[in-house]
Parts: structure tokens; C-alpha cells; sequence
């Protein structure tokens, strides 16, 4: 009897820990394709909007400076980050699995000078800039699809609402350098390193 009790203790004990362990799995396995379907971000048309949460559930890839064009320090600074499993998917391969979501915060910079010098830091958020892998062309027709991406500019007071109307346009033409790495500058982002 106490035997019996303990070898169903183990039992009910093993299961939830499976149950625990696929969940988790499922949630982390598919490199954004999870939670492109929990954020909702991309609607059965296409269109897009940023990711809520982001900044607590996707992880961080890097920060650019773009120079200022007068004096000294920055005039933008773009936070990128990446839906979970990204990173370590493309560590795996080199490359963005379809689901891979991008997302990059612009911020129009303030600088100053600090006891290390001349410092550029975020000030203003002027907008989001959101990409999603997708290799199987899921949204012919769609202005905002092709290449291999999605595409999709947000001003800062509307985030379920692109700017972007064509992202042959609007988007690809900062990209062009980046097509070898599928137009993304990888080499920006320390953690896509392997």
C-alpha cells in the first residue's frame, strides 16, 4: 500500500514535470512563431503592428548610433531586439527562421557632456521599425511582404498603425548592403555571434 502510494506520487509527479518541460518547449521551440501568434502582431491580411511586451519577452540584439550631422555625438540611437529563440536559432545556422520577429526602436538622441566625455543617450522615441521572417511568400499581394520579410515602419503615438505603404519603396533601399546577410546588418548585433 505504501509502495503503491509512493509509485503514484512519482508517477503524478513525473507527468507534470513533461507537461512543464513541453510546455516550456512549445513556447520557446519555433523562434518567434509562438509568439508571433500570442502578440498578434501580423492580422490574416498582413498587416502588422508592434509587438506588445516586447521589451520583456523578446531579447536584446544591439544598439546603433547614427552620427549627427552637425558636431559632435548622435542624432538617433536604434535598440534593436528579437523575438524569443531567434538568437539561438541563427547561431544554430546563420540564419532568421520564418516567424523571427525584429523589432527597433528609434530614438532621437540628446547629448552632453558627462565626467566620460561627450555622451549621446536616448531622448525621444520617434518610432518602431518591425520586420518578420517569412520565406513562404504567405501575403502575395501584400505591399508590406516580399524578400523574404515583412516590413513596417510605426510612429511613436501609433503602434498598430504602419506608416509603410511599399516596402520596395519605403524600406528595402537601406537594406540593399545588408541582402547578403537577408537584409539584416548581423554585424551590429554581438549575440547573433557565434
Amino acid at each position: 500500500m505504501k509502495i503503491t502510494r509512493i509509485a503514484g506520487a512519482v508517477v503524478v509527479a513525473s507527468t507534470l514535470l513533461l507537461v512543464s518541460i513541453a510546455g516550456f518547449m512549445s513556447g520557446t521551440s519555433n523562434a518567434g512563431a509562438d509568439s508571433q501568434k500570442e502578440g498578434a502582431i501580423v492580422d490574416a491580411k498582413g498587416s502588422l503592428q508592434v509587438p506588445k511586451n516586447y521589451r520583456n519577452q523578446y531579447q536584446f540584439l544591439g544598439t546603433w548610433s547614427v552620427a549627427d550631422d552637425q558636431g559632435q555625438g548622435a542624432k538617433q540611437l536604434h535598440e534593436v531586439y528579437a523575438s524569443p529563440g531567434v538568437i539561438e536559432a541563427y547561431r544554430k545556422d546563420g540564419h532568421f527562421p520564418d516567424g523571427s520577429i525584429l523589432v527597433k526602436e528609434v530614438y532621437q538622441a540628446a547629448t552632453g557632456s558627462m565626467t566620460t566625455g561627450t555622451v549621446s543617450h536616448p531622448e525621444k522615441l520617434a518610432g518602431w521599425f518591425v520586420m518578420v521572417k517569412d520565406s513562404k511568400n504567405s501575403y502575395p499581394g501584400n505591399k508590406l511582404w516580399g524578400d523574404g520579410w515583412g516590413w513596417a515602419w510605426f510612429d511613436a503615438d501609433s503602434p498598430q498603425n504602419t506608416i509603410t505603404v511599399d516596402y520596395k519603396n519605403e524600406c528595402i533601399s537601406c537594406h540593399i548592403p545588408a541582402k547578403p546577410s537577408d537584409w539584416i546588418y548581423v554585424n551590429g548585433y554581438p549575440s547573433l555571434r557565434r
